[in-house]
């Protein structure tokens, strides 16, 4: 096996259009956002005579409390490897990651793993030398999927009876409208919307510049579109919906509470699927998971239930692994960990 930075966008998203398990986290887009965010990034490219079996997006985190370097949901690795292949991969991927970090002053090596939750998986990153991480980072570890493939009707079938109960109900509705759009000025009703239902709850919502830089990088290769629930043409719900690679992911989304009984969210993600459908998706990737029957009280436990009402099935992944690489590391373990008991996480 040989690794080497990737320059060519065709050979990269090409590779993981063929991967089954993947998300946008490693697209190559998603490289090209973090450059326009400032942050510094390595496309590598893990080959065994010549031939990619694996990529690996590595971005490089600046925090007050040190820096790391970050695979989201990577590496992606061919279909057919088996788990010697990954740990292999891996294991190049590490060494070679090990030597940017003493470069870059790194103090540890973060991976947010998108192999499938199971011992054998387990196993290569115990085997490795890698730890539980404190903290999920941006990347999940468990999500909600939906295969679109089935037609409208059937898809509508599936669903809950109260959820297919609630859209109806609001399709009905003559004063409520729902909106697509791929226009950047709606980057900033976007944010507005976003903005109000932070403060409401209490959350740091995501930067103007890192909504704006998203929308406009995926927005290149017509791969992004907003979708708004208006009621008497007041705008209280919004989506911001990604299309990477046959796969629909539903990653930004705000709602005004006060509008809670019109159920705008359930049409507004019925109009996401079928344009998840239209657009010759396979799969809608909801953006997040955990069991509301064994975590009750979680902050997810309530967007869980609604998304699972769509009908679905779940994904659990290996959780986020860090590589220690100087003691610096047990500083942000401990900021962290602190952070993950006072979010009830």
């Amino acid at each position: 096996m040989d690794i080497k930075e990737v320059t060519n966008k065709e050979e990269w998203e090409g590779f993981l259009l063929k991967q089954a398990e993947k998300t946008f986290l490693q697209s190559w887009n998603w490289g090209e956002f973090n450059i326009k965010m400032k942050a510094k990034i390595w496309r590598l490219g893990v080959y065994s005579n010549e031939k990619l079996i694996g990529v690996a997006l590595v971005i490089r985190v600046s925090a007050r409390r040190g820096a790391f370097l970050f695979i989201p949901h990577g590496p992606v690795v061919s279909e057919n490897s088996t788990g010697q292949d990954k740990k292999e991969i891996l294991k190049l991927i590490l060494l070679h990651l090990g030597n940017v970090a003493k470069e870059e002053k790194a103090s540890f090596i973060r991976v947010s793993p998108i192999f499938l939750e199971n011992e054998e998986n387990k196993n290569i990153f115990l085997d490795l030398g890698f730890r539980d991480s404190p903290m999920h980072a941006s990347a999940y570890s468990a999500t909600w999927k939906l295969d679109v493939y089935p037609k409208e009707d059937e898809l509508f079938k599936n669903m809950r009876k109260t959820t297919r109960y609630l859209i109806k109900k609001a399709s009905e509705n003559i004063d409520i409208s729902i909106e697509k759009s791929a226009d950047e000025k709606y980057v900033e009703v976007y944010q507005k919307l976003n903005r109000e239902v932070a403060k409401r709850q209490k959350f740091v919502p995501f930067s103007d510049s890192f909504i704006k830089n998203e929308f406009e990088v995926f927005k290149q290769d017509n791969e992004v579109v907003f979708l708004f629930g208006k009621y008497k043409g007041e705008i209280i719900a919004g989506a911001m919906i990604i299309f990477w690679s046959g796969i629909a992911f539903y990653h930004q989304a705000a709602s005004l509470s006060k509008y809670t009984k019109l159920s705008i969210p359930y049409l507004l993600q019925w109009e996401a699927i079928k344009e998840a459908k239209e657009k010759g998706c396979s799969v809608y990737d909801f953006w997040g998971f955990t069991d509301p029957k064994l975590f009750p009280s979680h902050p997810w436990a309530g967007p869980t239930l609604f998304k699972m009402g769509f009908s679905g099935y779940s994904e659990n992944y290996i959780k986020t692994q860090d590589f220690i690489i100087s003691k610096r590391y047990w500083i942000s373990y401990v900021i962290e960990s602190f952070r993950k008991y006072k979010r009830n996480l």
